[in-house]
């Protein structure tokens, strides 16, 4: 029985953290039905998920591969208020658009929509962001796979739709620029 990367993408947390190597959970549920990954390189997805990936390729479970993370329990970003200046670098990185905020504001995080991937602490250059545990009731419950999913693609797609008004905006100006009498751009 083949086994589709789809199936294995439903059974992966979503939090799209790269913590296993891939671009994300979609890469990592590809490799996985080519045989190219093993199925114990999701720390946030821990060993509840190793036992669902097992029983549906119909292969031993595996202990989480160390190098990719440990497991622990569900945290999101939170963001010092004393120390956020507003930079807004947080924002492009962060795959569910749970982070809000103008440049040189507060930014925040939306707890509801947190998947505690992480990859919005690197680009913080006054280190105001730390991950904390995921406390219900004081944080909502944690979005299921198919929420953060359904975020992540609208991320994408919002970010694909941004470059291509901007390579049309190049190409219109590229286009309107006034040429001299041998053809080429004027300055």
């Amino acid at each position: 029985m083949s086994v589709s990367a789809e199936q294995i993408d439903t059974l992966l947390p979503q939090t799209q953290c790269t913590r296993c190597g891939y671009q994300g959970c979609r890469p990592y549920a590809e490799a996985i039905a080519r045989g190219e990954a093993l199925i114990n390189r999701c720390p946030p997805g821990g060993s509840e998920t190793i036992v669902q990936l097992a029983a549906l390729l119909d292969v031993a479970p595996l202990a989480l591969d160390s190098e990719c993370g440990r497991e622990e329990p569900a945290k999101i970003a939170y963001i010092d208020s004393e120390r956020c200046i507003g930079c807004a670098r947080c924002l492009p990185p962060c795959p569910v658009d749970a982070i809000v905020g103008a440049s040189r504001q507060l930014h925040t995080v939306i707890d509801a929509l947190c998947t505690g991937c992480e990859l919005c602490i690197a680009p913080c250059p006054v280190d105001c962001i730390t991950l904390v545990p995921r406390q219900p009731p004081l944080h909502e419950r944690e979005p299921s796979p198919a929420e953060n999913r359904h975020r992540f693609l609208a991320h994408q797609t919002r970010l694909q739709n941004r470059e291509q008004r901007r390579q049309a905006l190049l190409a219109a100006r590229k286009h309107a620029r006034p040429k001299d009498t041998t053809g080429a751009d004027v300055p």
